[in-house]
């Protein structure tokens, strides 16, 4: 772990290793998790690949822990031309894309290599390949792994747990109409103010990936942490298309390499925050809660599936589950 958060760090200082001392492009690659984030680690290995196999002509600086701003405004400066890449949650991705929401719909994956096969499937190409239009352009997809739901108030293991309480959510549509069908009073709030909000007691509690839940210091502020595994989280790689429609084919050609390699990393880094993640957060004094009655969360949602299949399409909902 020492070794990947030297990586890391060296990454974010613009340290990473490379052939020549003077790189003819330097592109910035803007997010917010911290340096010790599962998707830091990887972008710190994209960063070096590029620079390994562009003998050093294209550097990638790293600017993490909201350097650039948060997840919109890192969305629109690539949009803009300002920022030149990122990676970031597809539930952000939804205001820029709306047809994104498709992956926040709870319970739509079985585990982590049913989300990565559909993802790295025709579906998630499709939705690659309406970015453009949008003025941004995926290079793929990685993820976070599935979201968690902590709060202070009591420990959560049916529906009739959340009814009332004040919830975090992204400023995602869909999260807030899921929370809402669940009796959840849902608050919408960008990532940095959430652990203030938490220690005063304007929200209860809020729900993300172990590794998300770590890297924001939730576990400081937070009493229980069920793992209600309600929604995976996918990551999406994303450059200007300014940057990009000015790469030779070579270049796309080892961009999209490195980021599939960046994102064969990512998972194996939160599969390291998943193995170790929960042993942090009972140290910092939380109640972990595994008997979960995820059933029952699915069941309240019934009505909503029913939405769902008419804004996604029930063909492409039954794809998604028929991936193997």
């Amino acid at each position: 772990m020492k070794r990947h958060l030297l990586s890391a760090c060296l990454a974010f200082a613009g340290l990473v290793g490379t052939a020549s001392a003077e790189p003819e492009t330097t592109l910035n690659l803007g997010f917010v998790g911290g340096t010790n984030a599962p998707e830091a680690i990887a972008m710190g290995q994209f960063a070096q690949e590029i620079a390994e196999k562009t003998n050093g002509r294209i550097a990638i600086r790293l600017q993490g822990g909201g350097a650039l701003g948060g997840d919109r405004e890192v969305i629109e400066g690539v949009q803009l031309g300002t920022v030149d890449m990122t990676v970031v949650s597809t539930s952000i991705v939804v205001n820029f894309a709306p047809e994104f929401a498709l992956f926040d719909i709870p319970f739509l994956f079985r585990d982590f290599d049913h989300a990565e096969a559909v993802l790295n499937g025709p579906i998630g190409q499709r939705m690659l390949d309406s970015l453009p239009e949008k003025g941004l352009v995926g290079l793929g997809f990685g993820g976070m792994g599935f979201r968690q739901l902590t709060n202070n108030v009591r420990p959560v293991k049916e529906p009739a747990d959340v009814a009332g309480l004040k919830i975090r959510t992204q400023q995602n549509d869909l999260h807030i109409a899921v929370w809402k069908e669940l009796g959840v009073l849902p608050t919408p709030m960008a990532i940095p103010e959430v652990y203030t909000a938490l220690q005063q007691g304007v929200v209860d509690g809020q729900e993300n990936p172990v590794g998300a839940i770590i890297n924001n210091r939730f576990g400081e502020v937070q009493k229980y942490l069920s793992l209600t595994d309600h929604a995976f989280t996918p990551l999406v790689l994303l450059i200007s298309p300014n940057v990009y429609s000015s790469m030779s084919d070579e270049d796309k050609q080892t961009f999209a390499t490195a980021a599939k390699n960046a994102m064969t990393r990512n998972r194996k880094e939160v599969e390291v925050v998943l193995t170790t993640g929960l042993d942090t957060l009972r140290a910092q004094g939380m109640t972990i809660v595994t008997d979960v009655d995820k059933e029952a969360f699915r069941a309240k949602l019934d009505d909503l599936y029913a939405d769902f299949a008419k804004q996604f399409g029930q063909d492409t909902l039954d794809a998604i589950r028929e991936t193997q």
